[in-house]
């Protein structure tokens, strides 16, 4: 046991091999040696260091876990008055303030010297590695936490937050910690319920708290279209939020490392457009309109979509994007040629007599990635909008959110992975708070989702084959709103607590839980 430590690993492997160092900086990394005590270090009275007569330090206890720490001897660290938090580049100010704000110490800036006490976020942009990975290390009285990029810095801080909340102390050793998956998120129907601004600031803070990285927001639905609109001001709900509001939770998502995930839900879900276009609702043969879905045989639809599209780009700048995709009435029916022969004749006119209802659905998927890509975003889409035996196909670089298996037609997971397809987790079976348990929906537990689910858990609670793992990119909690009164905005906060927290640990780290349940809700209870 040189040294008097030894490591103790929990489940991290060999990804974090290369962040060993004599420090428990990353290997190489810029700031070491501003990690050294100066000339003038204070003594050794003000700044204890290890001595075995401090007990062995013990893992932090934090939601998310840390995936890795070496303890040691030693007192650890706890926030004293006139303490600092320091920086070793400017783009960490904002890390700084925040943390330093939360611990009552004074955040001092880029400062170069070492006095006991301090809190140094240190970027090391020449280590390469995880961008949201970190180490952490507690020693001699001071607290460095360093990493590759601003996010994991702010992981960091997070951790030193919950272990400072928890215990009172940070212990003494090192902690090196990274993420299982790079999309960690919790989506919010706001269409079908307005939610206050302050509301979903509030839950911006906690998910940036358990380490979240994604806030989706529907924003478009039948029932309502919740953000103001300069090009289509007619469609817009009375209660919605101001572009200035929204900018606002952008904003601050920012801050917490969160990118906002805008959804304008169509061809399907598009009532609230609608209902001040009805020359565009979808009728079929017998001139019966189809609830929600926009006729897309008609250019004046994709024009209005593609002006929204264009139109948020500006306001939500994050490089993901939704397009929904899911539930257009056209395609569930026995015919739907026969029923809709108008979107018949646009798809054989598009693609040839062998045209379909649902190449014309595919295509105009194809066309809505299209207007976003060319601001720069990622598009994704629910699996219910890939559709099987197609001469259209979806654009590759469409992400498959998958959700549901019981569309019609449902394909299991496995043919999206298998074609090479990237998926995020939205397994309506465990990740679905719909208010009012519609259908046969129940209100989805933490202790369910912590025991039972992983990333690869996609559909049920069948895992698919391990060979998937790298292209499921994380997942997402949902709230859904479908009987909006059935629960208040604090009832949905409080009902969601346990389940975000348990799924903020699986993504993080699928594996087995070191806690029991019944531990990490205690846990979950201590920490707020």
């Amino acid at each position: 046991m040189a040294g008097g430590a030894f490591a103790v690993t929990v489940g991290l492997g060999a990804a974090l091999g290369v962040w060993a160092s004599g420090d428990g900086s990353p290997a190489g990394s810029a700031h070491r040696a501003s990690d050294a005590p100066p000339a003038a270090a204070p003594s050794s009275s003000a700044r204890p260091g290890p001595t075995r007569s401090h007990p062995l330090s013990q893992a932090p206890r934090t939601i998310p876990a840390v995936r890795s720490h070496t303890p040691a001897h030693g007192p650890g660290w706890r926030p004293v008055k006139g303490g600092r938090v320091v920086v070793n580049n400017a783009s960490l100010a904002d890390e700084g303030k925040l943390i330093a704000s939360e611990l009552g110490l004074t955040y001092a800036g880029q400062k170069n010297d070492v006095r006991s006490g301090d809190v140094r976020l240190a970027l090391n942009k020449g280590a390469g590695g995880n961008p949201e990975s970190y180490t952490m290390t507690v020693r001699d009285g001071r607290v460095t936490i360093s990493g590759p990029a601003d996010a994991g810095v702010f992981y960091g801080t997070r951790t030193l937050k919950q272990e400072v909340h928890g215990g009172g102390t940070a212990p003494e050793g090192v902690v090196n910690d990274m993420p299982a998956k790079p999309r960690r998120g919790f989506m919010l129907d706001i269409a079908r319920k307005p939610f206050t601004a302050g509301w979903i600031e509030d839950r911006i803070r906690e998910l940036g708290d358990l380490k979240f990285n994604e806030l989706g927001l529907h924003f478009s639905d039948d029932q309502g279209f919740r953000i103001q609109s300069d090009t289509h001001p007619e469609i817009v709900s009375r209660d919605h939020l101001s572009k200035a509001q929204v900018k606002q939770i952008v904003d601050l998502a920012a801050s917490r490392h969160i990118t906002v995930v805008p959804e304008i839900d169509s061809p399907g879900h598009l009532g609230a457009v609608i209902a001040a276009h009805p020359d565009l609702q979808l009728r079929n043969a017998q001139g019966v309109a189809t609830r929600g879905a926009i006729d897309i045989s008609k250019p004046r639809s994709a024009r209005i979509v593609d002006d929204l599209l264009d139109e948020y780009a500006s306001l939500f700048p994050g490089s993901q994007w939704h397009l929904g995709g899911d539930e257009y009435q056209a395609l569930t029916v026995r015919d739907p040629e026969a029923s809709y022969p108008q979107l018949a004749a646009a798809a054989k006119k598009a693609y040839g007599s062998g045209g379909t209802v649902a190449d014309l659905a595919t295509g105009w998927l194809n066309d809505r990635a299209a207007t976003v890509r060319e601001h720069g975003r990622t598009p994704r889409a629910w699996n219910d909008g890939f559709f099987r035996n197609t001469s259209v196909r979806p654009a590759q670089d469409i992400v498959v959110a998958y959700w549901t298996g019981k569309e019609i037609g449902a394909r299991r997971p496995a043919e999206y992975l298998s074609a090479g397809r990237k998926v995020l987790n939205y397994n309506d079976e465990f990740l679905y708070y719909v208010l009012g348990q519609p259908h046969t929906f129940v209100y989805p537990t933490g202790q369910r989702i912590y025991e039972q689910w992983t990333p690869r858990v996609l559909r049920g609670t069948e895992a698919v084959p391990a060979r998937y793992d790298a292209q499921i990119l994380g997942g997402s909690f949902a709230v859904w709103c479908d009987f909006a009164n059935s629960q208040t905005q604090d009832q949905v906060a409080a009902g969601i607590r346990m389940p975000l927290r348990a799924t903020a640990q699986k993504l993080w780290d699928p594996g087995k839980p070191a806690m029991s349940w019944a531990e990490f809700k205690s846990l979950a209870n201590k920490l707020g």
